[in-house]
């Protein structure tokens, strides 16, 4: 017969793989009396476990969800996979760089020496690209409270920051408070977005979290709509690979040769119209971006459309003329 401790820890761990277990059979497991089972769950409910008793003659018991964490149980698969996740997880920008860190120094510390050996030879090293290194992390309150409204399928109010300070009064609309129906909180390219139906422009739209500051409280709850991807990943990709998947496209004609322009176009659509001419087709976060991007072209730029593309390069020429002449931005 096992001792006491090591026959708890074959309870739990019973316990742990699946719901209800009748006490008979979790007496014929583990080769030991019905009483002496009745007093092992006594001692698990003392260490903080909250295992709940069902009566009657097929009476059992069942490992419940309680207040306070207490002490888990991990097999060797297990302990390994939740030290790697937790090390990829100091990168994930949600917010719980720190908690991990510190999550993953605590699994270590009572891990026994030979499991701890093989986690030390498992070092992973999650490299972001460049040009991700400094963007905004999303608040860990903030990807609850999304996670919350989706699984609860009720409406989201929130103020949604600009990806630039609006020059205009008549840009005040965009900043009014959002009503979307959530769906998906994704991560992709280092950032966290919210996959979302909005309500009032009667589409499908992505949110970066980062940008996101919720209302309370939520809204009636709705049916979800399918996406019209089929499946989240797809609907994802979509939306970012290539121009079509951006909020902001435009199209112009640069003074470039096409071969020239798509060695530096990553993200975007090159045609050639001549020797000397092509067009580009790119699209960005904001309007303002997107001008940015092209203008990083030594070439002439001829803008087709639209109209908030060329709107947004004067607002740039302002801004660089105010720049050289050494005053404020416009």
């Amino acid at each position: 017969m096992l001792k006491t401790s090591a026959r708890l820890l074959s309870l739990l761990s019973l316990l742990q793989a699946r719901r209800d277990w009748p006490g008979a059979l979790l007496a014929e497991r583990l080769d030991i009396s019905p009483r002496t089972i009745r007093r092992d769950v006594d001692r698990l409910r003392e260490l903080g476990y909250p295992i709940l008793a069902t009566k009657g003659p097929d009476g059992g018991y069942r490992l419940d969800a309680g207040t306070e964490l207490p002490p888990l149980l991990f097999d060797d698969e297990q302990a390994v996979a939740l030290a790697v996740a937790l090390q990829i997880a100091t990168t994930a920008g949600a917010g719980i760089e720190e908690a991990a860190a510190r999550a993953l120094h605590t699994v270590r510390q009572v891990m026994p020496a030979r499991l701890r050996r093989r986690i030390d030879t498992v070092v992973v090293t999650a490299v972001e690209r460049p040009a991700t290194r400094s963007s905004p992390q999303a608040d860990s309150g903030v990807l609850l409270a999304l996670s919350a409204a989706v699984h609860a399928r009720e409406v989201l109010r929130f103020d949604y920051d600009p990806a630039y300070t609006p020059a205009a009064a008549n840009d005040q609309a965009d900043t009014a408070p959002r009503r979307v129906q959530p769906h998906h909180v994704v991560t992709w390219g280092g950032r966290w977005y919210l996959v979302a139906w909005d309500l009032d422009r009667d589409d499908w739209r992505t949110f970066r979290v980062d940008r996101i500051r919720p209302r309370t409280p939520t809204g009636p709850r709705f049916t979800p709509r399918q996406l019209p991807a089929g499946d989240v990943a797809a609907f994802v990709v979509s939306r970012f690979q290539g121009p079509e998947g951006w909020p902001c496209q435009g199209e112009v004609i640069l003074g470039l040769p096409a071969e020239v322009a798509a060695r530096y176009t990553s993200d975007g659509l090159v045609e050639a119209l001549g020797q000397d001419r092509c067009r580009l087709v790119a699209g960005s976060w904001s309007w303002p971006g997107l001008a940015a991007a092209i203008g990083r072209f030594d070439a002439d730029i001829e803008v087709v459309g639209p109209a908030e593309l060329r709107d947004a390069f004067a607002r740039l020429a302002r801004r660089y003329a105010d720049a050289a002449a050494g005053g404020p931005a416009t």
